[in-house]
């Protein structure tokens, strides 16, 4: 007989990751007890061309099951969806009747499509009339939307990403894109492999991995940022490089903002010992800025999270227009957003001071025009409350429901203490998410299911404004729903069943394209009226195009403002006059060290998505405190070691990670870790709601806190075929894995074999009188190292190691352990109390994720004489998928030199 061949059926899609917007292949499996097969990059996507980083590269690890959200859920307990709907509509339409629509918020996502984004908009801006809809995108986007607004008179990105290609300066600021958006810090890279005459410039208190292609890396004093391009405003006249024609004809405000720039940055020097940087830095900055007409400056979180993100985006612009380095192929101010859809609900006005299509309430006539469209019944009229605020008015009671969607602020939002004790006072807390465990799913109390990625169908757009699909192509899991069905649901349920009876969600992105255009004709940026008559088919086909897309222009807009023309009512760009301020909390005796925060390279966000793949916890295990050496020394601290940090307002617990990527006296964690993978490492604790006055963004990347070493404790690490509960541990971090569960661990000191064993049969899940029980123990006296294993039936299930000093185990190999059925051999028991088999080749710690490539590998290549990463990835294969690792490989190399000596 014949085999039959399987048809393979794939769909393309776009990655649910950063800002760049990557197109992805996902291929569906034939059958729903079959796992998702890897994914692949889409060759014909004009953000990535097939390449995709390592997170994006693991997606189909992520498609699981576990701890998904599978059915509605009330006060703890399973509902119906009527029944949750019916609660949810009849509470939010009480507390309007009696409080006034302002009672009520939404709580967004840039995690969300725009499809969801705009009918949430339109319920709460046009149906219930509050604005208080805002969204985590407040935390990152929401400084550079309202520079850009200032400038241009609308929020739009200029520029394009082969623009940072073809640039011949490229000034990155505040952006360790290496990590934080690695398909295009790889195009960036190439492109200066190619041309080695393009500059690459770093602006950041740190060196990240980002500095490995930079000609120049500016460490800069935390937030001193606005000096240098204030002072680069002021040389560009001194050195009559400014674009007098267009500043003539399509500028206004050029000469108040020339004068403040020369009174805040009067000199070099000056500017110099304000940013604390040497001065021939800046020298050779100013060279290449006056010599070079194609530059973009690309700036990310370290300019907008801060209690100045605004003017720092405008002392970024100001240089642009002075120069006229805008809307022109490799120039533009270039703001990239960190999220897969923070442009899209940006444009269907999911902040709160924002209305639909770009259009806010500032603007006149707009109102009006929204709710004409909408035929609204009760249209808000003022802005809503921005992230923080609305927080602490939901502290007040002022705020009695929130509906929070696709996001976790009780770890994103500063201040946790605050949003932990809003969200415990607010009457009903509504949570959408397809996660039924997180930090903030655990306050809610009304659980909706969520579609997660390759479910849920709609739009995204990234940071080059390219609208790309977002395709449903696995069915949902359980009871779980679209978040624009959820909220059409409740709507109706309200009254407003003609305003949100939509059949498909390509009839919300038809009216989302309809009313871009309505009354437009030009005057503003944001205009996709091609899409407005687009059919169910047209949208399952549509494929990646940059707004704007008008009636007649169906190929869209690579590059804004190359007529010169902007959307302020005279159609002028403006200047905007900027006195340059460091962050408001510095350091004092009492905190003595700047906290900066971050991302990792392999894990996003709050680990909801990434948590779930064990390959992306290789690279960083743990969560950490970067320490320069030298003040390591002085507290105490050693490498590996637990610290505490403490602010004003928390404190964390944290392994130290020296380096001098760090200067002395400033410290960086990462943002990833939650509750629910570790004990005490939610950074938020640590920051205080210090916001931009302009746009509401927390300066979450500055706080001031105080190090210590954490005394009388001893570590640990255990391996168990069940999840276990570590109320007893000092510290604990849960290291996802691919089976059993992983787990590092800090104990007060007096741990010993009799209380590990004690504490292990208190974990046990199984009834000793059912099964046979043996335990395997070994101890040193002279290096305190305890270890105790328990087998059930000659099987491992637990597994204990002790050790007064932070040591590295091959925990992978061990875990592999748990799930061998067959009775163990005198040999395996051996290993597994010494740690590793004698025929295993340890690794190391992983620096290339794609291909689980360890330090101890690279080291023993180089050893055989290799000496180029080129050479290492003929060998081992690192670096030559996402190359993502490649900065960190290049520095092995010089260990050859070390060698040979």
């Amino acid at each position: 007989m014949t085999a039959t061949k399987k048809t393979v059926i794939s769909g393309k899609t776009t990655c649910p990751y950063c800002g760049v917007g990557c197109g992805v292949n996902l291929t569906i499996p034939d059958s729903v007890n079959q796992d998702v097969p890897p994914v692949s990059g889409d060759m014909d996507h004009p953000a990535n061309f097939g390449r995709l980083c390592v997170k994006g590269s693991s997606l189909a690890q992520t498609i699981k099951f576990d701890d998904r959200l599978l059915a509605p859920m009330l006060t703890g307990q399973v509902v119906s969806w009527e029944s949750a709907i019916e609660t949810v509509s009849s509470k939010i339409s009480q507390v309007v009747k009696d409080h006034g629509p302002d009672a009520f918020a939404f709580y967004l996502s840039g995690q969300i499509l725009t499809e969801d984004y705009y009918v949430a908009n339109k319920l709460a801006k046009g149906f219930i009339g509050t604005a208080n809809v805002d969204t985590n995108s407040r935390l990152c986007m929401a400084s550079a939307v309202v520079g850009y607004k200032r400038a241009f008179g609308s929020d739009t990105v200029p520029c394009n990403y082969e623009d940072l290609e073809r640039c011949d300066l490229l000034i990155m600021v505040g952006s360790n894109a290496a990590w934080t958006h690695p398909i295009l810090y790889q195009r960036i890279a190439t492109a200066k492999k190619q041309r080695p005459d393009m500059k690459v410039v770093v602006i950041d208190p740190r060196e990240t991995a980002t500095c490995d292609i930079a000609d120049l890396h500016l460490a800069i004093k935390p937030g001193s940022d606005a000096a240098i391009f204030s002072f680069l405003l002021s040389d560009s006249v001194q050195a009559d490089i400014v674009d007098h024609d267009f500043i003539a004809k399509h500028t206004n405000g050029f000469e108040t903002a020339l004068m403040q720039a020369r009174a805040s940055t009067p000199n070099l020097s000056y500017t110099a010992d304000f940013c604390g940087i040497g001065e021939q830095d800046l020298v050779r900055l100013v060279g290449w800025w006056r010599d070079t007409a194609k530059t973009i400056t690309f700036y990310s979180q370290g300019v907008n999270q801060s209690s100045s993100g605004v003017d720092k985006c405008n002392a970024i612009i100001n240089c642009h227009l002075a120069t006229g380095r805008i809307g022109k192929e490799g120039a533009g101010p270039f703001s990239i957003t960190g999220q897969p859809n923070a442009m899209g609900g940006r444009e269907v006005g999911g902040l709160a001071n924002q209305l639909a299509a770009h259009m806010d309430f500032a603007t006149p006539g707009s109102q009006d025009l929204v709710q004409r469209f909408w035929q609204a019944p009760n249209m808000a009229t003022e802005n809503g409350l921005k992230a923080v605020d609305l927080f602490q008015a939901i502290e007040e009671g002022k705020v009695k429901v929130v509906w929070i969607m696709s996001t976790n602020p009780m770890v994103s939002l500063p201040d946790t203490a605050q949003v932990r004790r809003a969200l415990e006072k607010c009457e009903l807390v509504i949570v959408s998410d397809c996660k039924a465990h997180t930090d903030t799913t655990a306050m809610a109390d009304v659980l909706f299911p969520a579609t997660g990625w390759s479910e849920k169908d709609g739009t995204v757009t990234n940071s080059e404004r390219r609208i790309s699909r977002q395709r449903g192509l696995l069915p949902a899991p359980g009871k779980a729903k679209h978040d624009w069905w959820a909220i059409c649901e409740v709507a109706k349920k309200m009254g407003f069943q003609s305003a949100f009876s939509y059949q498909s969600v390509h009839e919300i992105f038809a009216e989302h394209a309809a009313l871009s255009a309505f009354e437009n004709n030009g005057k503003r940026d944001f205009d996709i009226g091609h899409f407005s008559q687009i059919t169910k088919a047209e949208y399952d086909a549509l494929t990646p195009v940059q707004w704007p897309v008008p009636k007649g222009r169906p190929e869209g807009t690579q590059r804004m403002f190359e007529n010169g023309r902007f959307f302020t009512p005279d159609g002028r760009a403006r200047f905007v006059a900027i006195t340059p301020s460091l962050p408001k909390h510095q350091a004092s005796l009492e905190w003595p060290f700047t906290l900066n925060t971050g991302r990792v390279r392999d894990q996003w966000h709050t680990m909801t998505r990434t948590g779930d793949a064990a390959s992306l916890a290789k690279h960083t295990a743990q969560p950490y405190v970067e320490i320069h050496p030298q003040d390591a020394r002085q507290l105490g601290i050693k490498d590996k070691a637990l610290v505490r940090l403490t602010s004003l307002y928390g404190e964390v617990l944290l392994k130290a990670k020296l380096s001098r990527a760090v200067a002395p006296s400033q410290v960086f964690v990462p943002i990833h870790w939650t509750q629910q993978f570790a004990s005490a490492a939610v950074v938020s604790n640590l920051i205080p709601q210090v916001v931009d006055p302009l746009s509401g963004q927390p300066e979450s990347k500055h706080a001031q806190v105080r190090l210590e070493a954490v005394e009388d404790i001893c570590y640990g690490m255990i391996v168990s075929a069940t999840p276990l509960s570590l109320a007893d541990c000092l510290y604990w971090c849960r290291v996802p894995s691919e089976q059993g569960f992983h787990y590092e661990v800090v104990w007060p000191k007096g741990q010993t074999q009799a209380s590990l064993k004690a504490m292990g049969a208190g974990q046990s899940m199984v009834t000793a009188a059912v099964k046979k029980t043996e335990w395997l123990e070994y101890s040193n006296p002279i290096t305190q190292q305890i270890r105790v294993a328990r087998l059930v039936d000659q099987t491992l299930t637990l597994l204990m190691y002790l050790h007064p000093q932070p040591e590295s185990l091959m925990a992978d190999w061990l875990i592999s352990q748990l799930t061998i059925n067959t009775a163990l051999s005198a040999s395996d028991r051996l290993a597994i109390l010494v740690g590793i088999p004698a025929n295993v080749e340890e690794k190391g710690e992983i620096v290339c994720s794609c291909y689980q490539v360890g330090s101890k590998q690279i080291k023993k290549a180089i050893a055989t004489g290799i000496c180029s990463v080129e050479a290492l990835g003929d060998t081992l294969k690192c670096g030559t998928n996402c190359g993502s690792c490649l900065p960190e490989l290049k520095r092995f190399i010089p260990v050859v030199a070390e060698l040979s000596a």
